[in-house]
């Protein structure tokens, strides 16, 4: 299988996560990290050892500083004094995993140590010290998901100290690799022929170990395949490299020769190979690069624009388009560049919001995340209801003269704006349709620096307003549009129910939250929010006094105060939904991290399903796939839990 086809495969498993189970079942839960030192006390302007422990669940494991086809290496970035230094992670040697799919990665099981060396300040002006150090990991079994720590290691400063975790460090340190050996204990030698690197390794060692192996270390953009011995002779073996990255330079590769009894044995040792042309670079994800992954979320932007949740807005835009036919190109560019604006301003707003979430050390997922917020589902419905109340001509949305006065200047600005908001709009409603198309391509970004992940949301914004900033930059596309005319008053009311059917979707999904109590006092906001556009659409109107129109406005304001605080702030706050005691649907048991243990530990067979009352292609999924009978059947067969 091709590199491309497992990176594929891998990054699925890690987006799975995201969506899934990353959300209920954090990767800290499954490693449990825990700072030491190979020293009681800190003497000043003494190097000492210190560690990062890693304890993964039964099952899971982490990786090495090069995953291979697919993970991420754990991170660990120190937070120390001015004057402090420390070293790179001492790697011990990995084990080799093969999972199905032709998926080769190195990682840790059970345990790892991750050693570093700290070297004080010959004057150290406060005691006890305190070091701290952020770590983030990926974890992984038949998904990934991933995890982070704060930690902190307390030590006193002192003129003398005694060894403290003596047996850890010196187990750990056995498993180093080793420098290459001088030339009369082992030779190396490297050739390239065509797209393959081959290592010829001759040395007295190999007759003491029947498995040797070569784990490469690729620098920079490099893109390894599965190495493999080529052949093999009683003191010299020949490793077969396959590069599948155009590197023509690439002569020589960095790298461990692993010794041991037996694969992935307890017994094994290594000897660290230096390349004779290496990229002092760190190693990358294992990836074609990132503009790949760039495309897949610009087509995944531009397929939005089907998507049922996105449909009555977009409509809108064309609608306006409709409107637009025949006046000056100047206006119409301007009105779909506003439009653009828009769904720019939203998507690289939750971009910078995740990176935020990022360096606070948040594990940043996808697939809807801000509808979990019960009360942004709530605003959301407001939003929905009142663009549908105007569709349907109860009242006009119109600025006060003065602000249209001071800061549009001009109708045109006003129409402007009103072209801004409608792309705001559209990409909020577009939030839960993302998972098909963008679960991928999100997934990638999120593993990635903050400016890969701006970047990937801007080629989906790219994508979504792709058709919208070329028609208003070509207005003779426009013509092929249908003419204005009575037609359009009946479009847009019937776009208005289509906005109450998103309406309908969003009170299903409160209710999901909050159970029918919620969605009901939900549903009596709504009302009042209802009374209040018509008092709005009935009472003022251009020709209204001032006096009568602050009347009403107060009114209105009062109307929405008090049946804010009594439905919202006091009902729908109180009403609650126990998830576990609500039960599951037909024979499901509901999700808790201990059940999931007892049935692990009992030996059964387990299958979670991780959804949301929002996401439309989970409820697909459930009734086509997972209800269907076959895969009922086999359930049972199986003894599956679920």
């Amino acid at each position: 299988m091709s590199s491309w086809t497992r990176l594929w495969l891998a990054l699925c498993a890690i987006v799975f996560a995201h969506s899934g189970l990353g959300q209920t079942y954090q990767g800290r839960e499954l490693v449990k990290a825990t700072l030491l030192a190979d020293t009681s006390a800190i003497i000043p302007g003494k190097p000492f050892t210190a560690g990062m422990l890693l304890r993964m669940a039964p099952g899971w494991h982490t990786y090495w500083k090069f995953s291979g086809d697919a993970g991420l290496p754990t991170e660990i970035k120190w937070k120390l004094p001015a004057g402090w230094k420390v070293g790179e992670i001492q790697w011990p040697i990995p084990l080799k995993t093969n999972d199905p799919g032709d998926i080769q990665t190195y990682g840790y099981q059970d345990e790892v140590l991750l050693m570093q060396e700290i070297t004080p300040p010959a004057k150290i002006d406060i005691a006890p010290v305190k070091l701290s150090a952020e770590a983030n990991w990926l974890v992984c079994e038949k998904i990934c998901i991933p995890g982070g720590a704060n930690l902190e290691l307390e030590l006193p400063t002192s003129t003398t100290a005694d060894p403290k975790n003596t047996d850890l460090f010196a187990r750990y340190r056995r498993l180093l690799p080793q420098k290459f050996p001088d030339s009369k204990t082992a030779v190396a030698t490297w050739s390239r022929a065509g797209s393959d690197l081959h290592l010829k390794l001759a040395s007295d060692n190999l007759a003491n170990y029947p498995t040797v192996d070569f784990y490469p270390l690729p620098q920079g953009n490099t893109v390894v395949g599965h190495p493999s011995a080529e052949s093999r002779k009683a003191n010299e073996i020949t490793f077969r490299i396959p590069i599948e990255s155009p590197d023509k330079n690439l002569s020589s590769m960095p790298g461990l020769i692993v010794f041991s009894k037996s694969p992935n044995g307890n017994d094994r040792t290594a000897w660290q190979i230096e390349a004779s042309i290496v990229a002092a670079t760190k190693p990358s994800v294992p990836s074609r690069g990132i503009f790949t992954f760039l495309l897949f979320g610009f087509i995944g932007g531009f397929i939005l624009n089907l998507m049922p949740c996105v449909l009555p807005v977009i409509s809108l835009k064309i609608f306006g388009f409709i409107q637009q036919a025949g006046q000056s190109r100047q206006k119409i560019f301007r009105s779909g560049l506003a439009f653009t604006a828009g769904i720019f301003a939203w998507f690289i707003a939750l971009a910078l919001l995740l990176i935020a979430l990022k360096a606070g050390g948040r594990d940043v997922t996808w697939g809807g995340f801000q509808f979990t917020n019960a009360y942004f589902v709530l605003g959301l419905s407001i939003v929905v209801l009142v663009f549908a109340l105007n569709l349907f001509g109860v009242f006009e949305i119109s600025l006060p003269q003065s602000m249209t006065r001071g800061l549009l200047a001009s109708s045109e600005r006003k129409d402007d704006l009103g072209s801004f908001f409608q792309g705001v709009f559209a990409t909020v409603l577009a939030t839960p349709c993302t998972a098909p198309f963008l679960g991928t391509a999100l997934g990638f970004a999120f593993a990635q620096s903050p400016i890969v992940i701006l970047a990937m949301f801007v080629a989906i914004a790219a994508g979504m307003s792709a058709p919208y900033f070329l028609l208003s930059a070509q207005p003779a596309w426009l013509r092929f549009l249908p003419q204005p005319g009575p037609w359009m008053v009946h479009v847009k009311q019937f776009m208005g129910f289509l906005l109450l059917a998103t309406l309908l979707f969003l009170l299903y999904v409160l209710g999901a939250q909050r159970g029918l109590e919620g969605a009901i006092w939900a549903s009596c906001f709504l009302l009042i929010v209802a009374i209040a556009c018509w008092m709005k659409g009935a009472f003022i109107l251009p020709a209204t006094s001032t006096a009568k129109r602050s009347l009403v406005l107060v009114l209105m304001l009062l109307l929405l105060l008090f049946s804010g605080a009594y439905f919202i702030g006091d009902k729908f706050q109180s009403a609650r939904i126990d998830i576990a005691a609500s039960g599951a649907p037909g024979d499901w048991q509901p999700f808790t991290p201990e059940r999931l243990r007892t049935e692990r530990d009992q030996g059964h067979a387990v299958f979670v399903d991780f959804t949301a009352a929002w996401c439309l292609t989970c409820k697909f999924n459930e009734k086509a796939v997972l209800e269907a009978a076959p895969v009922r059947e086999a359930f049972q067969r199986h003894g599956v839990v679920k």
